[in-house]
């Protein structure tokens, strides 16, 4: 994370009157946030094409402040379910979130989140990897506490597997797919950016080529996505374009690498998934899952039994 620029998150928390500052320069973390008091609140402009995170946090402090907030986004806004999430938790604890489109949010000063028995679902990101590995190896993986009605964007990619030829099967609280033949499509992961690596090795299985659109803000992630998964599909003998914002991956035979992961847990998760269908895929620095699933490979081992 200390690799990942967030300076618009903080240029706009200096913007509503709080003091923060990246410690080490740069605009990365570690940061010192001061409030000052309060949030003395007012307009805040931030830009939209590297990351909705950085709205969501200015929106979910917005009640707090002295004065309405209004969240102006430039240009624009890439991940927009994921501020679809942030509303959707607001008004379930009691706060009004009002928006013109994705391109300007008000929130009145005042209000309060209240106190509530909220139900958790499942990640719909962590379960694209066991959907992605019934889909390389042909196999059937159930995963419950999944509701493909949900919230949730990243429940879109199962559509994008029935597309590239898996049997899914939709359940109250449920989901499954059976892997099938694959093939390549041609889809925008604007809207689903956490799920491109995944997409991305599930691909290199794939007859012919997929072109995965509008994904150039994954290059300020915890590592450059898209550099990253070009460089490690081809050691496995995948051929790959890279383009400023777009993969095309040719489908073929992967074989066993040694993966660097540069410190980022989305690629050590989604290449460990090519290693249940081909031998030699050794994953380096695999303790990065930690950060947001810490029990991954333990579960990733169930499927083997």
């Amino acid at each position: 994370m200390r690799n990942r620029p967030i300076g618009d998150l903080l240029e706009g928390l200096r913007t509503l009157g709080a003091r923060a500052y990246s410690k080490e320069g740069g605009g990365c973390p570690p940061v010192v946030v001061e409030s000052q008091g309060r949030l003395k609140g007012g307009t805040a402009k931030i830009r939209g094409k590297e990351s909705s995170q950085f709205l969501s946090g200015l929106l979910m402090v917005a009640p707090y402040a002295l004065r309405d907030v209004c969240v102006e986004v430039i240009g624009d806004l890439v991940s927009k379910p994921y501020v679809d999430i942030t509303r959707h938790v607001m008004s379930a604890f009691g706060v009004e979130l009002q928006g013109e489109g994705y391109h300007s949010f008000f929130v009145r000063s005042g209000q309060r989140y209240l106190p509530q028995v909220y139900r958790i679902e499942g990640d719909a990101s962590h379960a694209s990897y066991f959907f992605s590995a019934a889909a390389i190896i042909r196999g059937k993986v159930r995963v419950e506490n999944f509701y493909s009605t949900s919230i949730q964007g990243d429940t879109g990619f199962l559509n994008i597997l029935e597309k590239m030829g898996c049997d899914v099967i939709r359940g109250d609280g449920w989901a499954e797919v059976q892997g099938g033949e694959l093939r390549g499509i041609e889809v925008d992961m604007n809207g689903m950016p956490d799920l491109v690596p995944t997409l991305a090795v599930t691909a290199a299985f794939a007859h012919g080529k997929t072109i995965i659109q509008n994904i150039g803000h994954l290059r300020l992630k915890e590592s450059d996505r898209v550099k990253g998964l070009a460089g490690e599909m081809v050691k496995m003998g995948i051929q790959v374009e890279e383009g400023e914002d777009y993969l095309k991956i040719e489908g073929g035979r992967p074989h066993g690498a040694e993966i660097e992961t540069y410190n980022d847990h989305r690629l050590a998760m989604s290449f460990a998934i090519a290693g249940l269908a081909v031998p030699g895929v050794k994953i380096k620095g695999e303790q990065c899952v930690d950060k947001s699933f810490p029990g991954y490979w333990e579960k990733l081992q169930k499927l083997y039994l």
